[in-house]
């Protein structure tokens, strides 16, 4: 039986969390990590099969092999699974937990301010994003 792919829960509000996702699909060719909204059905549909509090929209989670990674534990977590020449930030995780989420909370703070926020909640649809990569590449 195949194992579950991770999945990436973020803010489908946030315009910094959509671009991210959004640059997420584009490196992970392998599409290796799915996405979706945490405000999404199939988000909160998951978060409540694995018995997980709904989340505050300010935190980015990663569920994989079983585990939840929460802010920049989540980050490291998708660069170790894309892998390539990304892993080579997984240097940075030699910077303790707590100045690395503090950081992540200060940017989650301050991203509706800084970037904005949209209207309604985006849902990104793989294949459309790795069509236009692809014609960009023509």
């Amino acid at each position: 039986m195949k194992p579950n792919p991770p999945v990436l829960l973020y803010d489908g509000f946030c315009f910094l969390c959509t671009s991210a996702a959004r640059f997420l699909m584009r490196i992970d060719r392998e599409a290796k990590i799915k996405l979706t909204p945490l405000q999404s059905k199939q988000g909160l549909t998951l978060l409540r099969r694995l018995e997980l509090p709904k989340p505050s929209l300010d935190t980015l989670l990663l569920l994989h092999r079983g585990r939840l990674f929460k802010k920049s534990n989540a980050v490291f977590e998708i660069l170790s699974i894309i892998g390539g020449p990304w892993r080579l930030l997984l240097v940075f995780k030699i910077v303790p937990l707590f100045i690395r989420d503090a950081v992540y909370d200060f940017i989650s703070r301050n991203r509706y301010r800084w970037f904005g926020k949209k209207d309604s909640c985006e849902y990104l649809d793989r294949d459309r994003i790795q069509g236009q990569e692809d014609k960009s590449n023509l």
